[in-house]
């Protein structure tokens, strides 16, 4: 499969197959996730479900058209450049299965659990995966096929959010518990179907709002940087390049000289040949483009593709990546690397406008359905008492405070994760103790997340590319 001829009919199959498969990961990411904004509201009885469900689809919805891209390529360049712009531009179906089909098997088995996983643990261990199968692929050894610092700098930010969102959550709760008099806050919805006070059923809905919005514009933008590879797999003419920004190359020659001769001096690992063959080719064609008319000048037939271009691109753009990180590097120098890879991502690091709605589509109709195994559980069977508004708000609060950081900051977080643990955070401050059986398998399944997927990726993306 790894050598599809491009624009074959079976090549385009199984894109478009890729395509379906990575709206559906999407559509079951809304009402995996929706779960930690809506569980607040619907156990206080601030909303009904069904309304509740609609709040956190719209207010989804406007989080992706409002995120940034920083989140979506923060993931995507954990793939070795080869991957994301495969030689002549065969399509990489391989990745796309093996990384789609993974992170939805695992998402829809701790789904049917009732188990609140994280989906951006599924994503990057499927990617990590892909690279490792990559690695054995071509042959290469581990350290150079995987940008493990990269990796490193993502699951930090997946580590240290869920204990903050536990460590604010249960601050928060006592603040609230020291300074709000009212008791209605601090004490389970009364029986029957009467929601709670007006102002504290408005605080649950605002924030449950706010958790949702912020998912939107985090987990969103993960959908983005997938849905992405499958559309330059599909139309590598059209998008291979940011029309908007396609005037960047070629680079001016100067430029792309100094490129050179920073990744000739500093790049020394093994991504080095790559990335030096594809500046030579950056700097030819830039040379090239700078003559006079009539002296031998770039002629249309010597463009190299979208898709060569792209590859070049990416390639330079991990060499400059590698000089940044070498310890060796003079710092004025690092400078000067970090300056030329910003002057190149845009090209290639971009969505239209019609990817960003499709992703708010799908987040925001799964939103809307199969959330209530998830609910039941955050609600009912991680504390030992009922969920109180005060608990619900803290948990929300300070979880979509950190979504909203980490999204406009560019670090992958998991809100399953943040929300999940601001809820047990809550009900520890509040002294009501945790159902240890139920918080057991929930850590036992975030711990089983990244081997599980890294594992099931790399073996269907190196069976799948034989």
């Amino acid at each position: 499969m790894l050598h599809f001829t491009p624009d074959s009919p079976l090549s385009i199959v199984m894109l478009v197959l890729c395509g379906i498969l990575v709206c559906v990961f999407e559509f079951v990411n809304g009402f995996h996730d929706t779960a930690n904004a809506v569980a607040t509201v619907i156990y206080t009885r601030s909303l009904r479900p069904g309304k509740a469900v609609i709040l956190s689809g719209i207010m989804n919805f406007l989080g992706v058209l409002a995120g940034g891209l920083s989140v979506a390529y923060a993931l995507v360049e954990l793939l070795p450049p080869d991957v994301l712009s495969p030689p002549d531009g065969a399509p990489a179906v391989p990745m796309l299965l093996a990384l789609f089909g993974t992170a939805l098997a695992w998402n829809l088995f701790t789904w049917r659990a009732g188990i609140p996983n994280s989906s951006s643990h599924c994503v990057i261990g499927a990617i990590v995966g892909v690279a490792i199968g990559d690695a054995f692929v071509h042959g290469r050894h581990l350290g150079d096929g995987v940008d493990w610092q990269q990796v490193l700098k993502v699951l930090e930010a997946l580590a240290f959010s869920p204990l903050l969102g536990l460590l604010g959550a249960g601050l928060l709760y006592q603040v609230l518990r020291a300074v709000v008099k009212n008791a209605a806050l601090f004490q389970p919805p009364p029986e029957g179907d009467a929601p709670p006070q007006g102002w504290v059923r408005w605080l649950l809905v605002g924030t449950c709002s706010a958790v949702s919005f912020s998912h939107g514009s985090n987990d969103g933008q993960k959908s983005i940087g997938l849905i992405m590879l499958t559309v330059v797999g599909l139309w590598p003419t059209l998008y291979a390049l940011d029309p908007h920004q396609a005037h960047l190359l070629p680079m001016p020659s100067a430029q792309a000289a100094h490129m050179q001769q920073i990744l000739t001096a500093y790049d020394h690992d093994g991504l080095r040949t790559e990335a030096l063959a594809a500046a030579d080719r950056m700097q030819t064609w830039s040379n090239a483009a700078a003559l006079p008319p009539g002296s031998g000048a770039l002629q249309s037939t010597d463009i190299p593709s979208p898709v060569v271009q792209r590859g070049d691109v990416f390639q330079v753009v991990a060499g400059l990546k590698k000089v940044e990180r070498n310890a060796d590097t003079p710092a004025q120098v690092k400078a000067e690397a970090k300056a030329l890879r910003n002057s190149l991502k845009p090209v290639v690091e971009f969505a239209p406008w019609w990817v960003r709605l499709l992703s708010a589509m799908c987040l925001s109709l799964g939103t809307m359905i199969g959330y209530q195994r998830i609910v039941r559980t955050l609600g009912e069977k991680i504390g030992r008492t009922h969920l109180t508004p005060a608990q619900g708000a803290s948990a929300e609060l300070v979880g979509a405070g950190l979504i909203l950081t980490a999204g406009y900051t560019g670090l992958p977080v998991s809100t399953t994760h943040i929300v999940t643990a601001g809820i047990a955070g809550s009900m520890l401050g509040s002294g009501s103790g945790l159902q240890r059986g139920m918080v057991g398998r929930i850590v036992l399944a975030w711990f089983a997340t990244l081997p599980v997927t890294i594992g099931l990726a790399a073996v269907l993306f190196y069976g799948l590319s034989l």
